[in-house]
């Protein structure tokens, strides 16, 4: 499990991210860390069934997240 300062930085992260999926009717939901790095999201909302909802994870959240969190390896969806 990740030590809680990087579980607090990746929760602020998420949040600055937050207001543009809200902007389109989504969200998400913060599930863990695991010990390989790898966030665990659950997109809800607009998100959880849009098409473009993986695109959003890697190309969005994922990207964003790694630029201010490094020692993420990635973002999955749950």
């Amino acid at each position: 499990m990740a030590d809680e300062a990087l579980v607090e930085k990746v929760k602020e992260t998420l949040d600055a991210f937050r207001p543009q999926l809200n902007a389109d009717g989504g969200d998400m939901e913060f599930i863990q860390i695991d010990d390989e790095n790898k966030v665990h999201l659950k997109l809800t909302g607009a998100c959880g069934s849009c098409p473009m909802a993986t695109m959003t994870l890697k190309m969005g959240i994922e990207r964003y997240l790694k630029e201010t969190c490094p020692e993420i390896s990635e973002v999955v969806q749950d």
